[in-house]
């Protein structure tokens, strides 16, 4: 079995991290960068740095701040929000990314996947997949523009479409559990997880130990991603891996 990863998240906004449920009702969860050594201190096994309002907005991520978080770890630091160009892409990575998170703009030009691929390679992108379950269809839909916009397609072709056009890695968020406490939806992560050949990382819901135990049990995902328990020390990244130590999953 293939170690399962602890991943936290940065939601950022105006220069601050935020937290909301749902994706809505966002407060504030404090400083990147302090936070940022906080979590490298933690031994979490990588961060997720992602500027929630750049696609919205209209503008690129904050390469500054991006920069000063990178220079505070020794972690693997994804980066998404905003990113609409090989260029971008390429300003991330030299401001201390490892890797490149897409979502908006590879559903507008999932060709941005391929070119990314091509120049820096598969393990390089990540894409983002924001997941809401509609009921007419019995099935979940995509959804852009930090949960605001819907797409009409289907989030397992959308998976499978990312996968085959290069990209290394899915950032799975179901956006009915973000933020609940209540358990990663294990339904949706186990469908994409069984469809898909790369790694999913399961975003959404995380409130205890046992939902990581879950996720990687039942919802088949290779890493579990958490921002508000963590931030707000309502759990810890070494207490989560003690658990699942004890439960028997392999982690790093």
């Amino acid at each position: 079995m293939v170690a399962k990863r602890i991943i936290a998240c940065l939601d950022v906004k105006d220069g601050r991290v935020v937290k909301g449920v749902n994706f809505v009702n966002l407060r504030d969860a404090g400083d990147p960068v302090e936070l940022a050594a906080f979590y490298d201190k933690e031994k979490v096994d990588e961060l997720v740095f992602l500027d929630i309002s750049a696609s919205v907005e209209g503008r690129a991520t904050m390469v500054e701040v991006v920069r000063q978080t990178a220079a505070q770890i020794s972690i693997p630091l994804t980066v998404g929000g905003g990113i609409s160009s090989v260029e971008d892409m390429k300003r991330l990575l030299r401001a201390g990314a490892d890797k490149i998170g897409m979502n908006t703009a590879a559903i507008r030009n999932p060709e941005l996947i391929s070119e990314g691929a091509r120049k820096f390679g598969s393990q390089c992108i990540v894409v983002a997949i924001d997941a809401k379950y509609n009921e007419a269809w019995g099935d979940w839909e995509v959804y852009t523009h930090g949960g605001r916009s819907e797409t009409g397609i289907r989030a397992l072709d959308w998976a499978k479409q990312a996968e085959e056009l290069g990209a290394g890695e899915l950032l799975l968020t179901s956006m009915d559990a973000d933020g609940t406490k209540d358990g990663f939806d294990l339904k949706l992560t186990r469908a994409i997880s069984e469809h898909v050949g790369i790694p999913v990382i399961a975003s959404g819901g995380a409130g205890t130990a046992e939902h990581f135990y879950e996720v990687f049990t039942e919802g088949k995902a290779d890493a579990g991603l958490a921002a508000t328990v963590f931030h707000y020390k309502e759990l810890t990244v070494q207490g989560v891996k003690d658990v699942l130590k004890q439960k028997g999953v392999e982690i790093r």
